[in-house]
């Protein structure tokens, strides 16, 4: 049967019975859409022997290993959905296939930060994920129109993430989940149904962010989830005008709390004009090769090798 070689790497068995082929064909790690086409290849090609008048093809698939790291915040404003929006690009620009669940049911963001408007399509009931910045992403904000309140209660709200988790996401080795601030009905559904690897927590320096940061770390703990370590954000402000240093929101606050917690300290983030502004326009910087895209990927590094001793 002449077919490409790289679909004839993937039929374990063929045999032609009485003009009927029968091929046993690998599709791990394919689209639903890629299956359908390796499918009519193989069809076609069966079809073009002598003597086959019909073809049954048996797709199967290897259930692929796939690391789920949820990034959650005792409350909202500390910058977490930014965070998660620059950690899947820096993750995928070290050549990682990453996908970003928005999680944040109620204030889904994630379109915006990573510029895109497309809407996914749907087959078979599953959700096909649109492709933004080297990352693969499902939201709820591709969903519903922009600047309508989502007015759900909790069943509501849990069986929106399992969509989103159990979307069609073909070869992603990594997801990471952008879980909406709290320690609610949603971030105990995902630990329920499809437990991450592990958690990595953001917070400002301030004392009032700490005070929630560690109630969602409490919650990560109680639940045997990991916690991979503490980011803290907002931390420090250089004036762009005048150069002078200055500290808004407190500064080590997380740092000093990570100890306390015996959890890894990952880093800390700047409070930057020029995130906001990229941010806003769908840019993020971990696409870039600035400042800011060295420190995500740093902070991306230590996100992964923090990884590995968890999911042992």
């Amino acid at each position: 049967m002449s077919v490409p070689s790289s679909d004839k790497s993937r039929i374990r068995s063929q045999k032609v019975t009485d003009g009927v082929a029968t091929l046993v064909v690998d599709a791990t790690g394919l689209s639903t859409g890629e299956r359908s086409a390796l499918e009519a290849r193989l069809r076609a090609s069966a079809l073009a022997e002598p003597g086959v008048r019909d073809v049954r093809i048996a797709l199967t698939a290897s259930k692929r290993g796939r690391t789920l790291i949820a990034i959650g915040s005792g409350k909202g404003g500390v910058g977490k959905s930014t965070l998660a929006a620059n950690l899947a690009v820096a993750m995928a620009r070290m050549g990682h296939r990453v996908g970003l669940i928005d999680a944040d049911i109620y204030g889904p963001s994630q379109p915006r930060l990573l510029g895109t408007s497309e809407r996914p399509e749907a087959k078979d009931k599953q959700l096909i994920p649109v492709k933004a910045h080297g990352v693969k992403l499902l939201s709820v904000g591709q969903l519903v129109s922009e600047g309508h309140a989502l007015a759900w209660r909790g069943p509501m709200a849990s069986g929106a993430l399992t969509q989103l988790v159990e979307g069609d996401w073909g070869d992603a080795d990594i997801l990471i989940i952008d879980l909406p601030p709290g320690t609610g009905d949603v971030q105990l559904s995902l630990i329920q149904k499809s437990r991450p690897v592990g958690a990595v927590i953001v917070s400002t320096p301030q004392d009032l962010s700490l005070i929630d940061a560690t109630r969602a770390i409490d919650l990560f703990r109680k639940t045997d989830v990991p916690v991979l370590g503490i980011i803290e954000n907002m931390a420090g402000y250089q004036c762009p005008h005048c150069g002078e240093a200055s500290d808004p929101f407190g500064s080590g606050g997380a740092e000093a709390a990570a100890a306390e917690l015996g959890i890894a300290f990952l880093g800390r983030l700047p409070l930057s004009a020029s995130l906001r502004v990229a941010s806003d326009a769908g840019e993020p910087p971990a696409a870039g090769d600035g400042p800011a895209a060295a420190a995500f990927a740093d902070l991306a590094r230590k996100v992964l090798a923090a990884v590995e001793p968890a999911g042992r």
